[in-house]
């Protein structure tokens, strides 16, 4: 099986999971606990969180909040931070912070959509222009999760806080966290990042903030997190996380080489005259959105799946929405019939040479069989 969809989900390290054993088994215990072998355990988790901060952060500006994962981070970021007057976010945000950011509207909060550009980066000028006075939060994607663009987050913070000093500005990192090379700034307050899209296991995140930054508590209970988020933390995920982070890292520079290789490769191989690319040259190399008009990208994954390749007809957290075209991709200005045939396709440094021409062939087979039918 060719698996072509490392943006909804990536294999998890097995070396980070056989590091991380030993919290399964034998360190178990509670990180709250007052005996030794808690406090321990608690020493572990200050370290997770250091490790993992020091990778894109200085540990004595910034914090860090595990979650439950990405999602659970935006929807802290976005009800933390859109306090009062308006929020904006782009039209090319992952469902976490769209969906959050539409609860609060209904609940009274003015919130304004800043345009997208072909490629599905968001349009500077429109974002900027949107920012006043009562601005309280701008959330613009690092990484969009459909193309791939790769949204100048540290520009545009600068600039929003040229404009109001005092509105908080947050990215949802997912896509870009041990992907991309950076580092964040002052002028970013919140960043999300989720272990699950680097090798590490579901149900793990964190929100990384600014230290000395007020938000509220998400999830009200025991006060972990520093009062942040209540719960018992998932010792085991956080510390498979800690070290997938570390395997990322290292290599960090040679997988983004290798991998704009396998994208550029699978683009040379795809047949241009049934395919469009979405996705521009500037994009991550771990995704690349293309379509095919006229065949649906439902029916193009069910087929490949049973010839062997997995991929995405787009984000995977949206697949339970009842709108037939991604809003994503409509707001890059395609049509809906070429909407309607979008895939993603996106890498890992797992994937080989091989793999992707194979990928190509097929996806070319069934688009063109299928064309062939309809004419």
């Amino acid at each position: 099986m060719i698996y072509l969809d490392n943006a909804a989900t990536t294999k998890p390290n097995e070396l980070a999971l056989k590091r991380a054993e030993t919290y399964l088994y034998r360190d178990y215990y509670n990180p709250s606990a007052l005996y030794a072998e808690g406090y321990n355990i608690n020493l572990g988790l200050r370290e997770a969180r250091k490790n993992i901060l020091s990778h894109i952060a200085d540990c004595k500006k910034y914090e860090l909040i595990f979650t439950s994962g990405g999602t659970e981070a935006d929807n802290q970021a976005v009800f933390g931070g859109g306090k009062r007057g308006n929020i904006i976010i782009t039209k090319g945000e992952h469902s976490a912070i769209y969906s959050a950011a539409n609860e609060l509207k209904q609940r009274g909060l003015e919130v304004r959509y800043a345009e997208l550009n072909p490629d599905g980066g968001v349009n500077a000028e429109s974002l900027l222009s949107l920012v006043d006075d009562k601005t309280s939060l701008v959330s613009v994607i690092h990484v969009g999760n459909e193309t791939g663009a790769v949204n100048d987050i540290l520009s545009l913070a600068a600039e929003v806080k040229k404009i109001n000093r005092y509105t908080l500005f947050h990215s949802d990192g997912v896509q870009a966290f041990g992907k991309i090379d950076f580092r964040l700034s002052d002028c970013i307050d919140m960043y999300s990042v989720s272990a699950h899209k680097i090798g590490g296991i579901k149900g793990c995140g964190a929100l990384i903030k600014k230290s000395g930054l007020k938000i509220k508590p998400y999830i009200y209970g025991g006060g972990q997190e520093n009062g942040l988020r209540s719960g018992t933390e998932n010792v085991f995920s956080i510390k498979c996380f800690e070290y997938a982070a570390e395997e990322k890292f290292q290599s960090l520079n040679d997988d983004y080489n290798y991998v704009s290789e396998l994208k550029k490769l699978m683009i040379e191989n795809l047949d241009k005259t049934i395919f469009g690319i979405l996705s521009s040259e500037t994009a991550s190399p771990y995704i690349l959105s293309v379509y095919a008009e006229g065949v649906r990208g439902e029916t193009i994954l069910h087929e490949a799946d049973d010839n062997g390749v997995i991929i995405g007809t787009g984000s995977a957290c949206s697949s339970n929405e009842k709108n037939r075209y991604s809003r994503v991709i409509l707001a890059c200005g395609l049509s809906e019939r070429a909407a309607d045939g979008v895939l993603r396709l996106s890498f890992s440094p797992q994937n080989s040479r091989e793999e992707i021409i194979k990928a190509a062939r097929i996806l070319n087979d069934i688009v063109s069989n299928r064309k062939r039918v309809m004419s």
